[in-house]
C-alpha cells in the first residue's frame, strides 16, 4: 500500500498523484471516466481534481461537465468518504469571481453536482484582485463552518495576494488555505519557484502543481518529425522547439532507460520531489495511460538523478 502524504497543515491525506478531472466529460466520454477513476482508486489513488467550469471551453458544455461525471460515478461506486475531492471556483461562465455572493452560489452548484454534502478542498480558481482578500477568505470560511467545505486552497494567485489571504486568516482566526495549486513543472519552473514557492514554504502549504506533464510534452511522445493526434498537441510541440525542452527530452530519457520507467513517471517523481510539493496533478484520458502516473509513487529518484534533470531543466 502506497503512503499517503499529508496536505500542509490540514488532516487530509492523499495520493502522491492527484488524478486531473479536466479530462471528464471532454476527451473522455462517462464510460471511458469511470474506467480511469476505477483504475485509479485500484492503484491506491484517492484524490481527485476538477473544477466548476470544467469543461465550459467546449462549444454545447455549460461547464460542470466533469463535476457531474464524477458524482455520477461516486454515486455509483459508493466510496464517497473514501475520496478526497477538490474543485475550484470562480472560472464558471455562470459564476466568474470570488465575490462573496458568487462563492456562496458556486459551491452550491458543486456539491449538486458532485451529489455531495461536503467538498475536501475548495480553491479559488483564479485571484480576483476586484475583490479584497478579506471577502474572500471571509466567504471561504462560511462554507467550512457551515460543514460544505473541509479545507480551502488558492490556484494562480501572486505571493502578495497569496500573504495577504494567510495573513488575514491568522490575525481573524478564520479558515487558512493550507494548499496552493501552481503551475508547475519541468519545463516551467519560473512560474512556481521563487517567491511564491517560498511564501508556500514558509506557511507550511502543500503544492499541487498543475500542467504537471505540459500537455503531454513530458510524456516523450512528442519528438522531432512525430506527429501526435491530442487536443493539446500544439501548445506540447512548442515545447520541442525550445533548446531547454531537447535537454529535459534528453535527461528524461536517460534516467527513465536506467530505472526502466516511462518517461511520464520520471517527469513527475521529479516533480514530487521538489520542497512543498505534495502530490503533482495528471490526467489520464484512457486507462491505458494511467500506470505511468500512478507508478510515481513507486519510483524514488536518487540524489544525482534529481540534480540532472533539474540541471537539464534550468
Amino acid at each position: 500500500m502506497t503512503s499517503l502524504r499529508k496536505l500542509g497543515p490540514s488532516d487530509l491525506q492523499v495520493f502522491p498523484l492527484a488524478l486531473g478531472g479536466n479530462v471528464f466529460g471532454w476527451t473522455a466520454d462517462e464510460a471511458q471516466s469511470f474506467a480511469v477513476l476505477d483504475a485509479y482508486v485500484a492503484a491506491g489513488g484517492n484524490f481527485i481534481d476538477t473544477a466548476d467550469a470544467y469543461s465550459a471551453w467546449i462549444p454545447g458544455n455549460e461547464g460542470g461537465e466533469s463535476e457531474t461525471v464524477i458524482g455520477k460515478w461516486l454515486a455509483a461506486r459508493s466510496n464517497r468518504s473514501d475520496i478526497v475531492v477538490a474543485t475550484k471556483v470562480g472560472a464558471h461562465p455562470s459564476y466568474k469571481g470570488l465575490s462573496a455572493a458568487n462563492i456562496k452560489a458556486a459551491a452550491e452548484e458543486s456539491l449538486r453536482r458532485l451529489g455531495t454534502d461536503h467538498i475536501d478542498l475548495y480553491y479559488t480558481h483564479f485571484d480576483d484582485e476586484t475583490v479584497s482578500v478579506e471577502e474572500i477568505i471571509t466567504a471561504l470560511d462560511q462554507l467550512v463552518k457551515e460543514g460544505k467545505v473541509r479545507e480551502i486552497g488558492a490556484s494562480n494567485i501572486s505571493p502578495e495576494r497569496l500573504q495577504a489571504s494567510l495573513d488575514f486568516s491568522e490575525r481573524e482566526g478564520l479558515a487558512r488555505y493550507v494548499a496552493l495549486q501552481p503551475h508547475y513543472n519541468l519545463v516551467s519552473r519560473d512560474t512556481y519557484e521563487g517567491e511564491l514557492q517560498d511564501t508556500a514554504a514558509r506557511a507550511g502549504l502543500a503544492a499541487v502543481p498543475y500542467f504537471a506533464l505540459a500537455s503531454g510534452f513530458l510524456t516523450g511522445k512528442y519528438r522531432p518529425g512525430a506527429s501526435v493526434e491530442s487536443a493539446r498537441a500544439e501548445k506540447a510541440g512548442q515545447y520541442l522547439e525550445s533548446e531547454r525542452g531537447q535537454k529535459v527530452l534528453a535527461a528524461l530519457d536517460k534516467v527513465a532507460q536506467e530505472r526502466d520507467a516511462e518517461i511520464a513517471t520520471v517527469a513527475l517523481a521529479w516533480l514530487a520531489s521538489r520542497p512543498t510539493v505534495a502530490a503533482p496533478i495528471a490526467s489520464a484520458r484512457t486507462v491505458e495511460q494511467l500506470p505511468a502516473l500512478v507508478a510515481v509513487a513507486d519510483l524514488s529518484l536518487t540524489e544525482r538523478e534529481l540534480a540532472d534533470l533539474t540541471e537539464a531543466s534550468a
